[in-house]
C-alpha cells in the first residue's frame, strides 16, 4: 500500500491494526487506552535492594528466555551498562531469544551484533542505529524487522503497551540503597535522566546500576525508589568524555558558520520571532551555531526565550545563564557543560520522553515549540528528509526527536550542505523517510535557502526581508551538477527494518541491501 510519503508498504506489515502513514495531522485527537506494568512488587519493611552483582540483580527480578529487557544511552558512546547486562543475561545465564527495546543502538552496543548473528537476540525496538549492530540489521542478519521509532514514539509505544519490557537496567551517577537515582552526584555523571524515567515506571522491573552508592536518601531523584526493585554497584557505568561526539560540538567551519547565519536570519524574518519565543536546536555543528547568531538578533530586538527543549548543549545553557531564556526543558545533555548545570540552575529542569513528545498524550512540549532547526543526512525535493540511513542503504543514524519537534512546531528548519564529499544532500528522493516533507518548512544549504511550497507565508516573510531563496528541485539540480546523480541502490526483497513515524503508522521500510559487504 502506497502512504502519504508516496512509499510503497508490503501488504504483510498491515497485521494487528497496523496501519500506513497518513499525513502528520491524520491520527490527531484519538483516544487510547495506557498500559501499566503487569507486575507490581511490595516492598517488605527494612528489606535491602542492595544486590552483589548484576546476576543476582537479574536473577531476583526473573530474568527469562523470551523477555524484552531495556536500557538508556544518556552516556552515548561512553555507555558500558548495556554491553554488562547483555553479557550476563547470554553468556552468565544462557539466556536466548531476547529482545531488546533501547532508546539507542550504537557503538557503545557493538557486543550485541554478534549475538543478533548467534540468534540469541532475535528483536530490536530502538531510536537509533549505529556501528556494527547497523551493519548486521542492514545485512539482513536479524530474526524480526527492527522497529525504529522517534523519540515521542517510542514514548507513546510504551506508554499504551506496545512494547512491554520486562526488565529495565538503567544506569544511574548516583543512587541511594533504595533505587533513589539521578544523574549527577557521581563520579561519572551524565546529567540528565529523561531517556529514563518512563521505563522505569513502566517497566515490570526496574534495576537500577550504579558506580557510586550515597547515603539514604538521594534526593531529588530523577528515579524514585517505588519503582525499583533492585540496587546494584559496579566499578563504572561509563565513560562522560564520550557523550559529546564530533557532531555535538560547537562548529568552526566558516562554512557551517555562514549556514547557521543565514538560519538566524530566517528565523528573525518571520512573525514568531517576539518575546516569549520558543525555540530547539538539533546536534549537528551548524543547528549548535546558531545559538550564537540568534543571541544577536534577541538582543538588537529586545526579547527573550521563553523556553528551550529537547537535547540540551552548553550553547543553550550560556544563553539562560545571560538572562535570554526563562525555562531550559531537558531530555537529555550532550556534553559536561550542560550536564554540570541541569542541577545549577532551577530553572533548567529534566523532563522525561514522554512530556517531551509523545503524540498520543494531552501536552508534550514539542507541540508549543514555535522553531527547531534539525540537521539532516539527505532531504528530497518533496523536503523528505533521512537521518537513518547512509548512501549506501546501511543504518547509520538516528530519529531522535527530529520527527517529533518537526510535527510540533511552527517552523522546522533544515540545515545542511548541499553536498558531503561526492554525494549530493539534496536529492530526488532519499533513501528512507524518517521526517515526513509535511512537517518540514525551510531548508538552508551553503549554496542557498529553498522554502516549502505549501507554506506562503514564510515565503512572503522572507520577500519582504530580503532573503533570497530559491526552489529546492534548483539545489538539487545544483547538487548533480557538482557530483553527479547517484547509482539507485539494489534491495533485496527482506526488509530488515521498519521506520514508524511518531504516531505509530508505517513511515518506510529498510530492505537488505543487494550486495551487501562490511
Amino acid at each position: 500500500m502506497i502512504n502519504a510519503v508516496g512509499r510503497d508498504i508490503p501488504d504483510a506489515l498491515l497485521v494487528n491494526g497496523r496501519e500506513v502513514y497518513q499525513g502528520k495531522y491524520a491520527k490527531d485527537g484519538r483516544i487510547s487506552r495506557k498500559a501499566s506494568p503487569i507486575l507490581v512488587g511490595h516492598e517488605k519493611p527494612q528489606e535491602s535492594k542492595l544486590c552483589q552483582s548484576i546476576r543476582e540483580a537479574c536473577e531476583k527480578c526473573g530474568a527469562h528466555d523470551g523477555m524484552t529487557f531495556s536500557f538508556h544511552t544518556e552516556f552515548r558512546n561512553g555507555d558500558y551498562v548495556a554491553a554488562m547486562v547483555a553479557k550476563v543475561l547470554i553468556e552468565d545465564m544462557g539466556l536466548k531469544d531476547l529482545h531488546v527495546a533501547a532508546t539507542s543502538l550504537g557503538t557503545a552496543q557493538d557486543s550485541f551484533a554478534a549475538y543478533m548473528e548467534k540468534g540469541l537476540i532475535t528483536e530490536a525496538q530502538t531510536s537509533g542505529v549505529r556501528g556494527k549492530i547497523g551493519e548486521t540489521i542492514s545485512a539482513g542478519k536479524v530474526a524480526s524487522p527492527v522497529i525504529i521509532r522517534s523519540h515521542g514514539g517510542r514514548a507513546r509505544a510504551v506508554e499504551l503497551g506496545e512494547v512491554h519490557i520486562d526488565i529495565a537496567f538503567l544506569a544511574a551517577a548516583s543512587s541511594d540503597c533504595m533505587g533513589n537515582a539521578k544523574g549527577t552526584g557521581g563520579k561519572n555523571n551524565c546529567g540528565s535522566l529523561g531517556f529514563a524515567m518512563q521505563d522505569a515506571r513502566y517497566a515490570d522491573h526496574t534495576v537500577i546500576i550504579t558506580d557510586t552508592l550515597v547515603p539514604f536518601p538521594n534526593l531529588p531523584a530523577s528515579i524514585s525508589c517505588v519503582d525499583v526493585d533492585a540496587v546494584c554497584v559496579v566499578d563504572a557505568v561509563g565513560d562522560p568524555d564520550k557523550i559529546a561526539t564530533k557532531e555535538a560540538r560547537m562548529t568552526k567551519n566558516p562554512r557551517e558558520l555562514m549556514m547557521a547565519e543565514n538560519v538566524a536570519a530566517v528565523i528573525a524574518a518571520t512573525p514568531y520571532f517576539q518575546d516569549g519565543f520558543s525555540f530547539q536546536t538539533g546536534v549537528g555543528g551548524p543547528s549548535l551555531a546558531v545559538n550564537r547568531f540568534l543571541e544577536d538578533r534577541m538582543r538588537e530586538r529586545g526579547i527573550h526565550m521563553s523556553f528551550a527543549l529537547g537535547g540540551t548543549s552548553k550553547p543553550i545553557c550560556d544563553l539562560q545563564d545571560k538572562g535570554l531564556v526563562d525555562y531550559i526543558l531537558d531530555t537529555q545533555d550532550f556534553d559536561q557543560g550542560a550536564a554540570g548545570h541541569l542541577f545549577r540552575n532551577p530553572h533548567h529542569i529534566e523532563i522525561d520522553l514522554n512530556e517531551y513528545a509523545n503524540a498520543c498524550n494531552k501536552g508534550a512540549y514539542c507541540n508549543r515549540l514555535d522553531y527547531v532547526v534539525l540537521s539532516a543526512l539527505e532531504i528530497d525535493t518533496k523536503f523528505n528528509v533521512n537521518v537513518i540511513t547512509g548512501s549506501d542503504g546501511v543504518l547509520r543514524g538516528a530519529p531522535g526527536g527530529h520527527p517529533d519537534v518537526a510535527a510540533g512546531s511552527k517552523c522546522c528548519i533544515i540545515v545542511t550542505p548541499l553536498i558531503r564529499g561526492r554525494m549530493a544532500t539534496v536529492c530526488r528522493d532519499v533513501v528512507t523517510v524518517t521526517t515526513p516533507g509535511d512537517c518540514v518548512d525551510v531548508l538552508v544549504t551553503d549554496y542557498g535557502i529553498a522554502v516549502n511550497p505549501v507554506r506562503t507565508d514564510l515565503i512572503e516573510c522572507l520577500d519582504q526581508a530580503g532573503i533570497a531563496h530559491v526552489s529546492i528541485e534548483s539545489l538539487q539540480e545544483k547538487a548533480y551538477d557538482l557530483v553527479g546523480e547517484p547509482d539507485p541502490l539494489e534491495w533485496e526483497d527482506k526488509v530488515t527494518a521498519i521506520v514508524e513515524a511518531r504516531d505509530g503508522t508505517i513511515l518506510d521500510v529498510v530492505r537488505q541491501v543487494r550486495p551487501f559487504r562490511f
